[in-house]
């Protein structure tokens, strides 16, 4: 299995395409193909294994876990600073979550449930 080959399998349990993927890390529409034949720079494997939420390793095929869901915790995550990088954790159904959102989790858990019981 090629890294273009996970890369695919990796966006489609995003129900993102190849292309807006690379579209989304800032890379060139058509650069992911690419990767059909070769290898791309530790720069941009890191960028692709922290966008899908897996290692290095299994991309380049060495490692073949299937990568699970984190579990977040949203009253953590609503206490974070607002330039957090919600996206690099969270989304509804592959897709960012919009900045509306964003402040109803924040305001909801803010505090921790269980100060509330």
């Amino acid at each position: 299995m090629t890294i273009l080959d996970r890369i695919k399998e990796l966006s489609k349990s995003r129900d993102k395409t190849v292309k807006e993927v690379a579209i989304e890390l800032g890379l060139g529409e058509n650069y992911l193909y690419s990767l059909k034949n070769k290898i791309p720079n530790g720069q941009t494997l890191q960028k692709l294994a922290d966008y899908f939420h897996v290692s290095v390793d299994y991309l380049l095929g060495r490692d073949e876990t299937e990568p699970e869901n984190q579990t977040v915790d949203l009253a953590e995550l609503a206490n974070k600073p607002k330039d957090f990088d919600w996206d690099s954790v969270l989304s509804v159904g592959g897709k960012p979550i919009p900045e509306e959102d964003k402040e109803i989790i924040r305001r909801l858990f803010a505090h921790k449930l269980s100060d509330w019981f």
